[in-house]
């Protein structure tokens, strides 16, 4: 890897619950890189906690102040966890995926949310999640932040939209808002309006880096597979499959929206959008993340923790090793491939011989 000058990116990451965890093991390891620099990060439910963290170490400490306070949140979630009623049973242990599926109080807890709304099954409105980021985080010296911009995303449950927090106005209650689940949380007031979580209309929201002109390369940390061979075949599986694709909609539309963008800009030489231009990159690792049940989202143990913060260091290690050379140059993630039912723009010279082939065909 060639590491003579400062490489810009921005840094897109998605939501996931305790799996969020490989974000921060992803964040870590580019946080090691002295020439690497993080613009700008847009984060949704866990990703948007990610964001947070990372803002306020930055901002305390710089890089190794970032890594630190990463590796106290986590730690946090994990010692918060040991006092959850939902634990794993010796037979989601020996499963190897950090599954919840066999755990009596888990399945207890899935059937109930779906009967009672959370503000009768939690009526005291107990969050320790909240506590900890509240505890944890300054978001005074988030909002003061300059090394790095934050954008996090939350729902309007009114109107459907994505509503993007930015410096200054980020606090706990835009963060938790960001992880609003709505089977599990009453929405969070904001202003007179409710927000549930952000993964429903963006996760991660891209637009906001797509419109900064500080960065040009975009690098989506995605923690929720895309596709799944197997199909699912029980009732719990079905449903965990539509809340993946639901929630990995919206990054869809986007990519297709920026793809689209890109052939117009290549198609029409439209100087004036090119700074719109994105180069896209993905870390990701399609395998090991299918390898991950739903219900292991909810599994903060701290070993499991311990194992998803490795797994994404690796992701993060690897892309670095095969992809490092290509930021400020070129996209890795190629998003024709991914898209390759979608359509090529026609430019206005194919447009005109068009026109006057179609004339040609009429006279004749």
């Amino acid at each position: 890897m060639a590491k003579d000058v400062c490489r810009k990116i921005d840094l897109a990451l998605q939501g996931g619950g305790s799996h969020g965890a490989l974000t921060w093991g992803v964040l870590d390891r580019l946080l090691e890189e002295e020439e690497l620099e993080i613009d700008g990060v847009s984060g949704t439910s866990a990703g948007a906690m990610n964001a947070v963290v990372l803002a306020d170490g930055l901002q305390r400490g710089g890089r190794e102040g970032a890594r630190e306070r990463l590796h106290e949140f986590w730690r946090g979630v994990g010692h918060a966890a040991r006092f959850s009623p939902i634990q794993p049973t010796p037979w989601d242990w020996l499963a190897g995926t950090g599954s919840l599926d066999y755990s009596p109080s888990y399945l207890m807890f899935e059937s109930l949310t779906q009967l009672v709304a959370p503000a009768r099954l939690n009526p005291l409105g107990i969050n320790p999640l909240r506590d900890l980021v509240r505890e944890l985080v300054d978001f005074e010296r988030v909002n003061a932040c300059r090394r790095v911009k934050i954008y996090v995303t939350a729902t309007n449950v009114r109107t459907g939209r994505a509503k993007i927090f930015r410096q200054p106005e980020i606090s706990v209650d835009t963060v938790m808002a960001s992880a609003c689940l709505p089977f599990m949380f009453p929405a969070v007031m904001i202003e007179g309006e409710a927000y549930w979580d952000g993964g429903y209309s963006g996760n991660p929201a891209l637009f906001p880096l797509v419109d900064d002109m500080g960065c040009q390369d975009l690098v989506v940390v995605q923690v929720n597979p895309l596709v799944r061979q197997a199909l699912p075949d029980s009732a719990r599986d079905i449903v965990n499959r539509i809340n993946e694709i639901t929630f990995n909609s919206s990054l869809i539309k986007e990519l297709r929206s920026i793809q689209l963008l890109q052939q117009l800009i290549d198609a029409e030489d439209l100087e004036v959008e090119r700074y719109r231009s994105m180069r896209l990159h993905l870390i990701h690792a399609e395998q090991e993340a299918e390898q991950l049940s739903a219900s292991s989202k909810l599994n903060a143990q701290w070993d499991f923790i311990s194992r998803l913060y490795r797994q994404g260091r690796n992701w993060a290690d690897l892309w670095l090793e095969q992809h490092y050379d290509a930021i400020g140059y070129h996209s890795t993630f190629d998003l024709n491939a991914v898209f390759g039912d979608g359509f090529r723009p026609v430019t206005a010279a194919e447009g005109r011989r068009s026109r006057r082939a179609k004339r040609r065909e009429d006279e004749a």
